[in-house]
C-alpha cells in the first residue's frame, strides 16, 4: 500500500501541538509597530472540541444487553467524540450493532460559525471502516458537498479513480478518492484528511476565491458506509454483527475572519464571532462598518491589509455611503459621500460651508465652529450669501464693509432702504456752500413719510401721472439735470402736454446729486408731476419735457398699480377730479 500525504498525520493531537508552537504573538497582530494595518488570522484550533455530535446510531438507544445509555459504565454517547482527552476503552462512542445492509452511520458536528479548514481526523477504537465519505456544509447544514472519499474500491463505491491515477488537475480543488483508513497495531484506526490534498499545487489561498470557498465550512459530516469485515471476508451474509466505534473527532481550522481579526469570541447570545479590526464587522468580518465605506470591502492578503477606510467628513457627519463611480474617477482612492453634514457644512466631505456661512480662517476644518454666519446687513447688502473664503457680503452701490454695514468713502447715509448710501453732493456754482463741508443731503431731501397708496385725491392733485423708463444717467445742464426717458403709459396728461414717446425729464441738480429722486437707467418709475404746467415749460428754454421737482412723486413702478391707475383715470374722465 503506498504512503499518502494524509497518512503523515499519525495523531491529530500531535499536529495541533506542533502548529500551536512558534514565536510569541505580537502585541497587536492586526497592526505593525508603526500602527499600519496588516493581515491577521486567528490561531489553529480544534473547531470540534466540546461541540455536540449528532450520530444516526448510538449503542444503548434503546438499551441493549451490551449498551445501556442510563448506565455510565456501559453508555457510549457521541459526546465522547469531541470531549477533551479521548482515549480507548469505555470512553469510545459506539454505534448499534449492524447485522445487515445498509451499514451507513453518520456523524455530524456543527462548528458554530464558518471556519477555514486545515484537516479533519477521526480515531477509531474498532477496526476502521472500509469505506467513508467526508462532507462539509457552508450554510449551517442546509446543503452538503463532498470533501473526500476513502475506499479501496473507488470505482465500484463512488465512480471515481483512485487519487494517484486521476486525470490532470483541474482549475480548482475537487473531492478525490483516497485509500481506506488504515488499521493501527492497537486494533483501531485513523482517518486523516488534509484539505490541501484536493487542491492543485501552487494555488494561493489569498488570491484564489475558489480555494477560499473550498476550505470554508460551518458543519462537518462523516458517513461510515461499509464496515471492514473480520478476516477480510466481503460477504455480508457471512459476517457477524458489526459496529463502528471511535474516540476522537478533530476538525483543525482557523476561525474564518478574512484576514481582519486575530481571534474569535462568543457574542452576547453565545454565538462565536470574529473580533473584527480594520474597520470591518460581521461574524466573518465580511463587510465594512457603516462609516467605513470610503472604499469597497476586500479580504486581507499577505501583501495588502485592505482595511476599510473611514469617510473623510472632518467630524461633521455620522453617516456616509459608497459611490462606485466616484471611486473609479478618483483612481480607486476614495468613494465615500458624507450624509447629513452638520455644523453648517456641506459638500461630499463636509468641507464647504452651506449657503449663508463662510469658512473661518482661524479655525481648523474639523472645528465645530469652522463655518461662521455671513451676517450680511439687511439694508446695506444685496443678498444673504457671502464669499465662502473671505466672508465678503455683496454690497449695494456706495456701501462698504465685510457685512455691508457702512457707507464707502465719498458716500453718505440716506434714509432710503433701496439706496442706503448716496454720493456726497458737490455744490454747484449757483449754490452757496462752505468750503470743505459737504452738504447735508439727508436734511435736504427730507423724503415724505407715509404710504405709497395712490388715492383719488393724490391722483387729482398732481398735474400729470405717467409711467416712464429711464434710458441713461443724468446729464448736468446748469441748475438742472436732464434724464432721457421713454413715456410708456399716460394716466393723467396735464392738459395733454404729457404724451407717449421719448422725452426729457428735468430734475434740479441738487436733488439729483442727493438722490431725491434716485433714478437708475433701465428701471421704470411712476411719475406724478407738480401742478398745472409742470409737464413742459418753466425750464428756462431747455425745451419740452417733464419736470420732477420737490413737489413731484417718483416711485419705483409696481405692476399692481396698473389696474388702480386705470380706475382712477376713468373716475377723472367722469369729472370726479373737477376742472383740470
Amino acid at each position: 500500500m503506498p504512503t499518502w500525504p494524509w497518512c503523515l498525520l499519525l495523531m491529530a493531537g500531535t499536529l495541533l501541538a506542533v502548529l500551536s508552537q512558534g514565536p510569541p504573538a505580537p502585541a497587536d497582530p492586526c497592526h505593525d509597530e508603526g500602527g499600519a494595518p496588516r493581515s491577521c488570522i486567528p490561531g489553529l484550533v480544534n473547531a470540534a472540541l466540546g461541540r455536540e455530535v449528532l450520530a444516526s446510531s448510538t449503542c444503548g438507544r434503546p438499551a441493549t444487553r451490551a449498551c445501556d445509555a442510563s448506565d455510565a459504565r456501559r453508555a457510549h454517547p457521541a459526546a465522547l467524540l469531541t470531549s477533551a482527552g479521548g482515549s480507548a476503552g469505555p470512553l469510545c462512542w459506539r454505534s448499534a450493532s449492524l447485522t445487515h445492509a445498509p451499514f451507513n452511520v453518520t456523524l455530524t458536528v456543527a462548528l458554530g460559525k464558518a471556519f477555514e479548514l486545515v484537516f479533519v481526523s477521526l480515531r477509531f477504537c474498532s477496526p476502521p471502516p472500509a469505506s467513508v465519505v467526508l462532507l462539509k456544509s457552508q450554510d449551517h447544514g442546509r446543503s452538503w458537498a463532498p470533501l473526500g472519499f476513502f475506499s479501496s474500491r473507488c470505482g465500484p463505491d463512488y465512480g471515481r479513480l483512485p487519487a494517484p491515477v486521476r486525470g490532470p488537475a483541474g482549475p480548482g480543488p475537487e473531492a478525490l478518492c483516497f485509500p481506506e483508513p488504515q488499521a493501527q497495531p492497537d486494533g483501531g484506526g485513523l482517518l486523516a484528511f488534509s484539505v490541501r490534498d484536493g487542491s492543485p499545487p501552487g494555488l494561493d489561498l489569498d488570491s484564489s476565491p475558489v480555494l477560499q470557498d473550498w476550505v470554508t465550512a460551518t458543519d462537518i459530516r462523516i458517513v461510515l458506509t461499509r464496515p471492514a469485515y473480520p478476516g477480510g471476508t466481503r460477504d455480508p451474509m457471512a459476517a457477524a454483527p458489526y459496529f463502528y466505534s471511535a474516540t476522537e473527532l478533530q476538525v483543525g481550522g482557523r476561525c474564518k475572519c478574512n484576514g481582519h481579526a486575530s481571534r474569535c469570541a462568543p457574542d452576547a447570545r453565545g454565538q462565536l464571532i470574529c473580533d473584527c479590526r480594520h474597520g470591518t464587522e460581521g461574524p466573518d468580518c465580511g463587510r465594512c462598518k457603516p462609516f467605513y465605506c470610503d472604499r469597497p470591502w476586500q479580504r486581507a492578503t499577505a501583501r495588502e491589509a485592505h482595511a476599510c477606510l473611514a469617510c473623510s467628513c472632518h467630524g461633521h457627519a455620522r453617516r456616509c455611503r459608497f459611490n462606485m463611480e466616484l471611486y473609479r474617477l478618483s483612481g480607486r482612492r476614495s468613494g465615500g459621500v458624507c450624509l447629513n453634514c452638520r455644523h453648517n457644512t456641506a459638500g461630499r466631505h463636509c468641507h464647504y460651508c452651506r449657503e449663508g456661512f463662510y469658512r473661518d480662517p482661524g479655525r481648523a476644518p474639523s472645528d465645530r465652529r469652522a463655518c461662521r454666519a455671513c451676517d450680511c446687513h439687511p439694508v446695506g447688502a444685496a443678498g444673504k450669501t457671502c464669499n465662502q473664503t473671505t466672508g465678503q457680503c455683496p454690497c449695494k452701490d456706495g456701501v462698504a464693509g465685510l457685512t455691508c454695514n457702512r457707507c464707502a468713502p465719498g458716500f453718505q447715509q440716506s434714509r432710503s432702504p433701496v439706496a442706503p448710501c448716496v454720493k456726497t453732493p458737490v455744490p454747484g456754482p449757483t449754490e452757496e456752500s462752505t468750503p470743505g463741508q459737504p452738504q447735508d443731503c439727508a436734511s435736504h431731501c427730507k423724503p415724505a413719510r407715509g404710504s405709497h397708496r395712490i388715492s383719488l385725491r393724490k391722483f387729482c392733485r398732481k398735474g400729470y401721472a405717467v409711467l416712464v423708463a429711464v434710458g441713461a444717467r443724468g446729464e448736468a445742464r446748469g441748475p438742472w439735470t436732464r434724464f432721457p426717458v421713454a413715456v410708456l403709459a399716460v394716466f393723467r396728461s396735464g392738459g395733454e402736454r404729457a404724451r407717449r414717446g421719448s422725452r426729457a425729464l428735468w430734475v434740479p441738480a441738487r436733488d439729483a446729486a442727493c438722490g431725491c429722486p434716485r433714478l437708475r437707467p433701465g428701471r421704470r418709475y411712476l411719475l406724478l408731476g407738480g401742478g398745472p404746467g409742470a409737464a413742459g415749460g418753466g425750464l428756462g428754454g431747455r425745451g419740452r419735457g417733464l419736470r420732477a421737482t420737490r413737489g413731484s412723486l417718483v416711485l419705483p413702478w409696481r405692476d399692481a398699480w396698473t389696474r388702480r391707475l386705470r380706475r382712477l383715470q376713468r373716475r377723472e374722465r367722469r369729472g370726479r377730479c373737477g376742472p383740470a
